[in-house]
């Protein structure tokens, strides 16, 4: 039966007035006993990738466990306000139990736990309050200066209601004489074996300091054997140099280094520095660096150092050999981006692709007519087994990913036969989706290429996954405007005919600057 009117009271002042809003009939209303799928990824403002790495970490094993973890954490910091200001002394700290979708706050009164469950959170009564606390951690740190090298850190802890003071193994005498001198009376002590340490990022472009006196930059962040380092000019150190990095903190040393005949050297970094693939753009960001494809001649290049910043011009040639008073250096590229006494060993980059360090210079930025020569930098990775750092890198590869529909570029199926016309599909992390770039192929984990079918540059070819064998049609480079180029046709992978479905199939097409056409590494 239906039902068109409903009586709404509205309370206005001392007087309340009654609206007569007109609704549907229950035949269309909505069965309240339907619950139709909701598919809780397509509800996650998050990236795939931080939900996977949600679930790897954090032991979740589904996309309503990390919804629901969401949303407890959006909501906590909101309630903890509140209830600090509210209870005051009686406040004693929060946090979000393992498991538990409500906040836990601890509190030192029965009245003050009726007031936390009245806001929709846990309490827990404690002994201490939170400013107690903090009293004693603050004694602790007046006399830090003074800690053994044993003590590791100090913090509180509102779990157990105490300081908690952490320190190497068989040092927990020490922990309590430190506290005890401190004027604090008790404290929970626990052990680590692993001493804290700073850590700090390798970019491109930044300063570095060699033996104390000597000002050159980074080229780019790299590994070698899986260790950290960077790739810069020879010419700036000699091998077994110390060097320390922009912070003036020690950051390693030479570990290979020719010049001249070549102007090339790796610095091995030690472990509390991380290579990035990042580039300084002075400018207060990053250029990310997706791989080391040659730049033809009269391409756009840049320069990145610490002395000029970032400068920019056009390649003028390769394979030059100059005449320093050093002596000859030979198969060097030549720019007219500008550089300066510093900027040696920095980076130049076309577009995202490394292309080299920072040699010498004839004029200088100022001058009417700068020259830049630079050592090429896949000689120098492919002299010492060197691997460049670059987005989504690593022997795992990563996702490649559309703009048009935050779909992953996928292997249907997990079918990894020849022939087989990849396709889009919604981001899972799976095998079918990870990609490399590999010396200008764009590869799967087992060694299958993207290829264009019958070697063909004509718009509409299919795109398929193939063994790779250095033929033209599987060569692929991803522009810095997020242009996915089969450099043989000069054209663009393409989803055809914008489909923004799963299962979307993708061909060649001439690059059109469409959404369709544009990808990034994820």
């Amino acid at each position: 039966m239906a039902r068109p009117y409903r009586w709404i009271a509205v309370a206005a002042g001392a007087v309340t007035a009654v609206a007569l809003t007109p609704l549907v009939s229950f035949a269309d209303e909505p069965d309240p006993t339907a619950h139709p799928r909701v598919d809780v990824a397509q509800t996650l403002d998050v990236p795939a990738g931080v939900v996977k790495a949600m679930k790897r970490d954090l032991k979740l094993t589904s996309d309503e466990q990390v919804a629901d973890r969401l949303r407890t954490e959006a909501a906590a910091p909101l309630v903890q306000q509140r209830l600090k200001a509210k209870l005051g002394n009686a406040y004693g700290g929060a946090w979000i139990k393992k498991g538990q979708e409500r906040l836990t706050v601890a509190v030192t009164s029965e009245a003050a736990a009726k007031q936390v469950r009245a806001e929709g959170a846990e309490a827990q009564i404690v002994a201490r309050g939170e400013s107690a606390l903090a009293a004693d951690r603050a004694k602790l740190d007046k006399r830090a200066a003074k800690a053994a090298d044993a003590i590791r850190a100090w913090r509180i802890d509102p779990a157990t209601n105490s300081v908690v003071v952490t320190v190497k193994p068989g040092a927990e005498a020490q922990a309590r004489t430190f506290a005890k001198d401190s004027g604090v009376g008790t404290v929970t002590v626990e052990t680590s074996a692993v001493a804290p340490r700073p850590v700090y990022d390798i970019r491109g472009g930044d300063q570095y300091v060699i033996n104390g006196n000597t000002l050159c930059s980074v080229g780019f962040p790299a590994r070698r054997g899986g260790a950290p380092g960077f790739v810069t000019a020879g010419h700036c150190g000699g091998r077994g140099a110390p060097v320390k990095g922009f912070n003036n903190v020690d950051l390693g040393s030479f570990g290979e280094s020719e010049f001249p005949n070549t102007d090339m050297a790796y610095v091995a970094a030690n472990g509390n520095w991380t290579p990035q693939p990042w580039v300084n753009n002075y400018s207060g960001g990053n250029v990310i660096v997706a791989g080391s494809n040659d730049a033809a001649i009269g391409s756009s290049i840049c320069r990145s150092g610490r002395t000029s910043s970032w400068t920019c011009g056009t390649l003028q040639g390769r394979n030059e050999t100059i005449n320093y008073s050093n002596g000859p250096v030979y198969g060097m590229s030549r720019m007219s981006a500008c550089a300066n006494p510093g900027d040696s060993g920095g980076s130049v980059i076309a577009g995202n692709q490394a292309q080299g360090v920072t040699s010498g210079i004839a004029g200088g930025c100022g001058s009417a007519n700068p020259q830049t020569w630079f050592q090429p930098v896949n000689p120098i990775l492919s002299r010492w087994g060197i691997a460049l750092v670059t987005s989504g890198g690593g022997s795992s590869g990563g996702a490649v990913i559309s703009a048009l529909n935050n779909r992953c570029l996928d292997v249907p199926n997990g079918n990894f036969s020849d022939g087989v016309r990849v396709q889009m599909w919604n981001c899972n992390g799976s095998a079918a989706q990870k990609w490399e770039f590999v010396n200008g192929t764009l590869r799967t984990g087992n060694n299958k290429c993207l290829d264009v079918a019958w070697g063909s540059t004509a718009n509409g070819a299919i795109l398929q996954i193939v063994g790779c064998s250095g033929n033209p049609a599987q060569g692929w480079v991803l522009s810095a405007a997020g242009d996915l180029v089969n450099p043989q046709a000069n054209k663009c992978a393409d989803i055809d005919a914008w489909n923004a479905n799963e299962g979307a199939k993708l061909v060649l097409w001439e690059c059109t600057g469409g959404a369709n056409q544009k990808w990034r590494r994820g």
